[in-house]
């Protein structure tokens, strides 16, 4: 997470697998590839937040619910840690808007993905999900297709500015880095259940 300071403007950077929170002036931004973020607000306590996530493998089960994956569950995390913080300043959860922006399919999908989705899809579907459970009204959203985005969110009037990336070359680098992240999150994961699988028990 990066920030800088435009006179007396606070602007905050995310990158993968981080969010911030906040009830002072702000614009929080982050730069997308397959990733979502979910911007979210409450403006009768004039709170927002945001986060970057990237859900930690490459494909699932189309047919396979969400809350039964590791995506659903890595989401969830994310999804909570943000919206724990913007509780913590005051905000309230019943007045709760989103927008959510991300996931889009930089590199198409190949016919040996067959009845899988790719990552752009698991978030996309996701986070819709996810809202839809917890009643947090989707009220915009610009997801999926095989651009990149970058997006500006202000505390000001909640608005989220989106330009699309039109460069290859661009596009092409995001993808590796959204690549990478995966892998590096998939890792993690397998060094836990590694850890975990030389615990012994005890009294039992």
């Amino acid at each position: 997470m990066r920030t800088e300071k435009i006179r007396h403007h606070l602007r905050v950077i995310l990158g993968p697998g981080e969010f911030y929170a906040s009830d002072s002036p702000v614009t929080i931004s982050t730069l997308l590839g397959s990733c979502v973020s979910a911007c979210l607000y409450d403006p009768i306590n004039r709170v927002i937040g945001m986060n970057h996530f990237l859900l930690s493998n490459h494909r699932y089960a189309k047919a396979l619910p969400m809350s039964e994956t590791d995506a659903g569950r890595y989401g969830i995390n994310a999804m909570e840690l943000l919206i724990n913080s913007m509780l913590r300043l005051g905000a309230k959860k019943r007045f709760f808007k989103a927008k959510v922006f991300g996931g889009c399919t930089i590199v198409m999908n190949r016919p040996e993905y067959g009845n899988f989705m790719c990552v752009g899809e698991v978030n996309s579907r996701f986070i819709r999900e996810f809202l839809s459970c917890e009643g947090i009204p989707l009220v915009a959203e610009n997801l999926g297709g095989r651009e990149g985005r970058v997006i500006h969110f202000s505390s000001g009037d909640y608005a989220v500015y989106m330009r699309k990336i039109r460069s290859e070359g661009r596009s092409l680098r995001l993808a590796m880095r959204d690549r990478n992240c995966w892998l590096h999150a998939i890792e993690e994961q397998e060094k836990r259940e590694a850890a975990m699988s030389n615990v012994e028990l005890w009294g039992q």
